[in-house]
């Protein structure tokens, strides 16, 4: 299936990547491609990354009162 519909990325291509050792948003545009002109294909690109490699780790890491004083 296309994913990015612009660049003509599909689905396996970027599984592939992510096989491949790509792991952001930014680098699968880089290396192919997705995501670089509207945009609109990027979610469906995360969630296709995501479910190569899991579930991502929150940006900011989640710090309990015990530990933040």
């Amino acid at each position: 299936m296309y994913v990015c519909i612009c660049n003509g990325v599909t689905e396996r291509q970027i599984r592939e990547a992510a096989a491949n050792g790509c792991r952001t948003v930014a680098e699968l545009t880089m290396r192919t491609g997705c995501g670089a002109t509207c945009g609109t294909c990027l979610d469906t690109a995360i969630a296709v990354l995501d479910s190569v490699h899991g579930e991502r780790e929150p940006l900011f890491p989640i710090v309990s009162l015990s530990h933040a004083a």
